[in-house]
């Protein structure tokens, strides 16, 4: 078990140092994604002819292979983490782009006319009525985004020991420890589902007048002896 979490030296982090690491790397283009993503949608959304193309262009970006980013991208950002980072960020938006315009789209007209004859302007009724009413389909869009850019960090290995717990499958094969390979394995599954349980937590705290538990209907209570029309006892 000592084995398991004995990190090289080369890597020049512990344990806990990679998957700090790992969970910056991760999770900060997920929110530059989030950024980016939210005016992008307001502007598909009020021009409905938009949507398309950027959606045709997102998934563009989503199929160029991480590794060819990084040989674009090397020349100007080096053997950094941002260079990591960009094609995370360019990742999440076939995700979350999609996510919020369907949030949006699904707000009732009836909710946006009150808002409107309230005084409500364009962006003030994005940011305040649509945006939290769309909460649901956000959440789950940044968690699919969230999920996807945990496990694709590991990539990073390639490029200098960029890849946070991703170094620890190429020190694997070098150094013949396939310990280390189980380890990274276990601990980027383990963050995934953390923090895909702290994105629910964050939407039932959003969505308050959402149900919660079962959606089944409640069976009709009936009289004792009485039996529904058609039915066979």
């Amino acid at each position: 078990m000592t084995g398991f979490f004995d990190i090289p030296s080369d890597l020049q982090h512990s344990w806990a140092g990679l998957i700090g690491l790992h969970m910056r790397e991760a999770l900060l283009p997920v929110a530059a994604g989030l950024l980016l993503a939210l005016p992008v949608a307001q502007l598909c959304g009020r021009f409905r002819w938009l949507y398309p193309p950027v959606l045709g262009m997102t998934t563009v970006l989503y199929a160029i292979p991480s590794l060819a980013f990084f040989v674009v991208l090397i020349d100007y950002t080096g053997q950094t983490e941002l260079t990591v980072m960009i094609p995370l960020a360019l990742y999440s938006l076939v995700v979350l782009v999609p996510a919020i315009v369907d949030g949006v789209r699904s707000v009732p007209d009836e909710t946006l006319t009150a808002a409107t004859a309230m005084g409500f302007g364009p962006v003030r009724r994005y940011l305040q009525v649509q945006l939290p009413i769309a909460a649901p389909a956000i959440i789950a869009g940044l968690r699919v985004a969230t999920a996807s850019s945990i496990s694709l960090v590991s990539v990073g290995a390639l490029i200098g020991n960029q890849g946070a717990l991703g170094n620890l499958l190429a020190a694997a094969q070098k150094y013949d420890r396939p310990e280390l390979a189980v380890n990274a394995v276990v601990t980027m599954a383990v963050l995934a589902i953390l923090c895909d349980a702290l994105l629910v937590g964050l939407r039932t705290l959003l969505t308050p007048w959402m149900p919660r538990g079962s959606t089944r209907p409640k069976p009709v209570a009936r009289r004792a002896g009485t039996t529904p029309e058609g039915a066979v006892r």
